[in-house]
């Protein structure tokens, strides 16, 4: 399958995926099936499962969005891992995604085997925060992935040089924390923000401001 065909397959599986969806089939067999038809591969299914989201469901994800200018004066809780691997694909050109809930993902799937990331990812992150204002920021981090606290520490530094209140902490349950936590959660996890008020996609503002590509389906 060429390039050209293989986007325009994905492109009509999507479609076929919402439609399905929209009629209240069940997704995991929705994508299996569509993708079976267009005998697609495991990456592009895969690809399928992040972007294309059920319509209902992608509509309440879209109203709890803030911009990032919308979190000046507010107090952030960040999903460490989540936002800083999003954020590094951005920066390394790896392939990213515009989903139906209007929030920016990747496709690399390497938490558990994630190693500390360039420090020029963190500091686009906290180039960011510093221009937006928000009263304070955490970072939290999942503690069972090697060398966790080592990068809460380093955040700390930077929260201190750039002159923003908060923390950096490590967690056992950082999922339990970020839907339980009452604040504007910074995440691109669709089950953290089906649970909270407010979210905000760090990675989408960064991708934005430095104008890089992002695919759409």
């Amino acid at each position: 399958m060429t390039v050209r065909t293989l986007e325009s397959a994905m492109r009509l599986a999507a479609d076929d995926i919402r439609h399905l969806l929209s009629r209240g089939y069940p997704r995991t067999g929705v994508i299996r099936f569509v993708s079976d038809h267009y005998r697609l591969a495991s990456q592009d299914r895969y690809i399928l499962m992040r972007v294309v989201i059920e319509p209902g469901i992608a509509a309440s994800r879209v109203s709890k969005k803030m911009s990032c200018a919308d979190i000046r004066g507010k107090n952030l809780l960040v999903d460490g891992y989540n936002v800083i691997i999003a954020t590094e694909s951005v920066i390394l050109g790896k392939p990213v995604f515009l989903c139906d809930d209007g929030f920016i993902r990747d496709i690399r799937g390497v938490f558990r085997n994630y190693k500390n990331p360039d420090r020029g990812v963190c500091r686009q992150i906290f180039e960011m925060l510093s221009e937006h204002e928000p009263d304070s920021v955490t970072f939290l981090f999942d503690a069972q992935i090697s060398k966790s606290g080592l990068l809460a520490r380093y955040i700390r530094g930077l929260l201190s040089e750039y002159s923003l209140l908060g923390d950096a902490r490590t967690s056992r349950h950082v999922d339990f924390d970020l839907k339980h936590c009452g604040l504007i959660v910074a995440t691109g996890d669709g089950y953290i923000i089906d649970e909270v008020e407010f979210a905000v996609d760090i990675p989408g503002c960064i991708i934005r401001k430095l104008g890089n590509d992002v695919f759409t389906l």
